[in-house]
This record gives C-alpha cells, structure tokens and sequence, in this order.
C-alpha cells in the first residue's frame, strides 16, 4: 500500500452493500481520540522552587551541547530533574526540608559545549561539579566565585583555555577541592592559593597539571603569605614553574602529604626546610634543573614513601639518613652527578628501591662516562643554601647529628 492509498484513513467511509445510490448502508470509521499536547514549560510543575529556578538554565546549557556521543542529554526533559543523568538533588545547608540540584557528575561523557558559562555560574545550591573527560572550551566564569555551596569543582581533561580563574577561585572560601588537569590554561598561578590568608581557607587539594601555565614557585616570604599551609594534595607536574624552591616552603606547604613537580624549569638548591615536611608522603621534582647536595634533614620525613629528584644536576653524597628512612619504597635519583654512597643506601640499591643510574659513582655500574662526570665537576659548584642558619640549628623535627648536616662544600671531584 502507497502512501496516497492511506492519506485521509480517518476520514474515509465504508460502503456496505454498495454506494448510498443503490440502498448500501455507509458507516464513517470513527477518530481516534486526539494525543494530549505535552505541557509547556510554563505548566511544568517542579518538587521544589529552587528546581523551578534551575530548570531553564538546564535547558539553554542543552541546547548549546553540540555532541553527546552517549544521549545522556535525552533524560534532560519534564520538571523531574532529579532523575536526569548526571544531575543529583539534595537539601541545601539553608533548608533541611528543601530539594535543590546539589550536584553535578558528568564525568566521562563526553559531551561538547563551547562554554560553562551561564550553566556552571547560574546553579545557586550547587556543592560538587565535576566534570572530567568531556569537550567543555572556553574560559571560566568569575561569577562562580558565587556558589557559596560549591566546595569540589573538577573541570579536568577538557579544552578550557585562558588565565587561572584568580577572580572566581580566590572567593571562594569553602573550595577544597581543585581540578584543572590536562587543559589549556596559561600565565601564572596566584600565590594566595598556597597560604593560610582569607583566601582559599580551606583548599586542601590542587591538581594543576599538564596546562601551559608559566610562574615562579610560590614564595610565602615573597608573596606576603600569613600563617601555615592548608594544601595537602598538590601536583604542579608538567607546566613551566621556574626558580628555586624557597625556603618557605615549609610554611607554605607545611601540611603536604603529595606534591609533584616533575617536569618544570624549577632550579637553584634544595633548601634545608624540606625537612619540615614531616606529613610527606611522595615527593616528586624530577626533571627539572634543580643543583647541589640533597639536605640531610630529609632524613626528617619518617612518613616517606617515595621521593623522585631524578633528572636534575645534584651532587655529592646520597644521605644516609634518608636512606634508612623505614618507610620507603622508592628512591629515584637517577640521571644526576652523585660521587658518593653509603652502606644502607648499597642496601637499597640491591633491593631495587634505590635508583642511582646514570650519576658518578666508582665502582657502581650504569654510571656516567669520566669525560661527562669530569666535564661537570670542571666549573666549580656552591650552593649558600646548604648552610643553614644559626638560629635553625637544633629545631630540626628529628634527631640529626649536627655533624650530618650537609654544611656548604664545594662539589667534590669524581676522581
């Protein structure tokens, strides 16, 4: 049957017996009842008002999504958006008897949009918005500075591009968790962020790697920072964080459990107040253009796992104090110009935890050629940084002879 035979099906009769001419009887095929019409936004009727208020919102940021490889936006629809994929409802801190969006996980979907802005910004009870591993641009809003709630925000493994949003993050006290990974951003970093100030209060974690982001490492001394650090998870790994590692650190990241520096353009000596580390876990800056002795005082860190300075343009002595440490798993340092090795750091090397490589030590294998090690050693090498003051002597947050210290000394020769 072609489509001309059924156009006008419900209109159409039946001849019984013949036409109406001859005496047939004719019978009209009755219609359907009609289909109701869907309701308009305007008649939806939602659980709470503050789902009213988010709803159009919803639907805009829909309608710029211009990929959506898993349909997830065709649950989107009707004034139930609490059963919308990726949407979830709770009561708000202001009122335990409310519904509102209180958060979002769009986690691995996939989903393409030029821009967040007028979605992410315009959800007023929202607390945790990630949204790792989709096609989201653009740059981020100053106005989510204004979600009082919001405490996780994860935007990592997207396109976004631009500055640090420092207007948007920098008011907001209750963020503790940060996530910009594996985007396009640039410029520098504020360095408010590492410091107890009125900023940030509560950042306890902050993953900013993988984006072209070019700033000196944070300074409290310099940068007028108050009080101890907050940060306990922080990975700056692979951007371009240039100049040394201040002494500071110890104050500005004096509740680290895990920090990654590898592949930057940091340089200058390990400063001696790396020792003050004392919740650090992992401690990663390898390939970066860091020099000198490695402190004694990272003997300190009795909680260390794993410690990675492979790659850098240390020397002299691996401490033996660090090698002891009991909890240590791994110990990276290859690819430098150590000279010099104890009994308990040969121990590890034959246990597999230590990894001296490609430095200057006699008698080991795998090391650098005489011309190479010889060619380092040929400009003298002084690092101040490794004397420590007067006043610091004492204070340290373990037992070390003072004669372990690793004062200042000229780089030994490899011969």
């Amino acid at each position: 049957m072609n489509i001309k035979n059924t156009i006008g099906i419900f209109t159409m009769i039946i001849v019984i017996g013949g036409g109406a001419a001859t005496g047939g009887i004719v019978l009209p095929i009755p219609q359907p009842p009609a289909l109701p019409p869907l309701p308009s936004d305007d008649e939806l009727i939602f659980a709470d008002e503050r789902l009213a208020v988010v709803f159009p919102v919803i639907q805009k940021f829909k309608n710029i999504i211009i990929s959506d490889p898993f349909n997830i936006t065709v649950t989107w629809v009707g004034s139930d958006i609490c059963s919308y994929r990726g949407f979830y409802c709770e009561s708000p801190p202001d009122n335990k008897s409310a519904t509102a969006l209180a958060s979002i996980d769009f986690n691995g979907f996939q989903l393409t949009a030029p821009t967040l802005v007028g979605f992410l910004d315009s959800l007023p009870d929202l607390a945790l918005f990630h949204a790792n591993s989709n096609n989201f641009a653009g740059a981020i809003s100053p106005a989510i500075g204004n979600l009082k709630y919001l405490y996780e925000l994860d935007l990592s493994n997207n396109k976004f591009t631009g500055a640090f949003p420092a207007a948007a993050v920098l008011g907001m006290t209750g963020l503790f968790f940060l996530d910009l990974r594996f985007n396009f951003f640039s410029g520098s970093v504020p360095p408010q962020l590492f410091f107890n100030t009125k900023f940030a209060l509560g950042l306890d974690a902050l993953f900013l790697n993988n984006n072209n982001f070019l700033t000196r490492f944070p300074d409290a001394a310099a940068g007028g920072g108050g009080g101890g650090g907050h940060i306990a998870f922080l990975t700056l790994a692979n951007n371009k964080f240039f100049g040394p590692i201040p002494r500071s650190v110890s104050r500005s990241l004096s509740n680290i459990s895990e920090i990654l520096l590898i592949n930057n353009m940091l340089s200058g000596c390990l400063p001696h107040e790396l020792g003050l580390l004392t919740d650090a876990v992992v401690f990663d800056g390898g390939g970066n253009r860091l020099t000198g002795l490695l402190p004694v005082s990272l003997g300190c860190l009795r909680k260390l796992e794993v410690m990675n300075f492979a790659g850098n343009l240390l020397y002299g002595s691996v401490p033996e104090v660090l090698c002891g440490i009991g909890s240590l798993a791994n110990l990276s340092l290859s690819d430098n110009y150590f000279t010099r090795v104890g009994p308990v750091c040969l121990g590890l090397i034959k246990s597999g935890v230590l990894d001296l490589r490609k430095n200057c030590v006699p008698g080991l294998p795998l090391q650098r050629s005489w011309a190479e090690c010889g060619a380092f050693f040929a400009r003298p090498r002084y690092c101040v940084a490794h004397a420590p003051p007067a006043s610091w002597r004492g204070q340290l947050p373990c037992s070390i002879p003072h004669s372990a210290l690793g004062l200042s000394e000229l780089a030994p020769s490899p011969t």
